[in-house]
């Protein structure tokens, strides 16, 4: 089996491409992995592996990264909200130009691959209904989620002709991902992990009550693989799924983490809410997956689960 991952060097990519040299889709080994990203540092030496380092968005990167034909592709490359937001024109050109230019090169290869496509909650916009659920109708505010909403249509129009065989997930607070998270707003999601896992202080720019959508790397990567085996019979025209999250305080987090780690809060936690990052990061209400979950997606089922496997990678 051959697969192209674009976004490989990325945070999510980077696992999803160890899980796949390991297990293949399907219980279907792999013969050639495709590797895509501005950077590929840190991926295995492995003799399956491809790497093309570059831009998907410049000439020749995806010709490239599809010179032999591929039976599935993971895109999950993308310039994300707050860069997109400065940089509107790179955004599109990544975000929805070059997701055409893939979707077109597909086509030209002619053998309808399975594509999972990594898309955004950031679709939904803000405010927030008090219920999100798999009818909520999008309506985005930043030129990522409109982009990534864009690509979704593109994507479910090459299915229904036949181009690709395709299903769009709606990606949620995904942790935790490793640095700094310089020029991330929600890098304080992250921060928090490694911060109570190091017995290190944290300040956080939300209140212990704000409630987010969590899903630990294990299990983003988890769903990731089963949307390639999904029966995309079961998909509406849409061609999308919401990755289901856990809903959960901030301080349901931090209790969790607190525990697992033997740890006293007062030492370590202080909260100095911020208004504009409770209202984006920390105000979201419950989230009903049913679909998605019968279809055989998932999330960590619990905080002290979240935080075992969100510090696992």
């Amino acid at each position: 089996m051959r697969v192209l991952v674009t976004g490989a060097g990325g945070f999510i990519g980077g696992v999803l491409v160890r899980r796949l040299l390991s297990e293949g889709v399907a219980g279907h080994p792999l013969r050639r992995l495709v590797a895509v990203d501005l950077a590929l540092e840190g991926l295995p030496d492995d003799a399956r592996l491809t790497p093309v380092v570059g831009s998907i968005a410049e000439p020749g990167v995806l010709e490239r990264s599809l010179a032999e034909p591929v039976d599935a592709v993971f895109h999950l490359a993308s310039v994300p909200g707050g860069a997109a937001e400065e940089a509107p024109d790179l955004g599109r050109r990544v975000n929805l130009d070059a997701t055409a230019h893939l979707l077109a090169l597909l086509r030209e290869q002619g053998t309808r691959p399975r594509l999972v496509f990594a898309s955004t909650i950031a679709v939904y916009g803000h405010p927030l209904p008090e219920v999100v659920d798999e009818h909520t109708p999008p309506r985005p505010v930043l030129s990522y989620g409109a982009h990534k909403l864009a690509a979704e249509v593109l994507i479910a129009d090459a299915s229904r002709r036949g181009w690709v065989d395709a299903c769009s997930l709606r990606l949620p607070g995904v942790v935790a991902r490793p640095g700094d998270g310089a020029g991330l707003v929600s890098a304080f999601m992250s921060e928090l992990f490694w911060k109570l896992t190091a017995g290190e202080p944290i300040v956080l720019p939300v209140s212990a009550h704000g409630t987010a959508w969590w899903i630990s790397v294990g299990a983003c990567v988890d769903n990731l693989l089963h949307a390639a085996t999904v029966d995309t019979a079961a998909l509406d025209a849409r061609r999308v799924l919401q990755m289901p999250a856990l809903h959960l305080s901030v301080g349901a987090v931090v209790q969790a983490l607190l525990g697992t780690h033997r740890l006293e809060q007062r030492a370590l936690v202080r909260y100095e809410p911020q208004e504009a990052v409770q209202r984006l990061f920390a105000s979201f209400p419950p989230l009903r997956t049913p679909l998605a979950e019968r279809l055989g997606l998932h999330h960590d089922h619990s905080a002290e689960a979240l935080v075992r496997r969100a510090t696992a990678h």
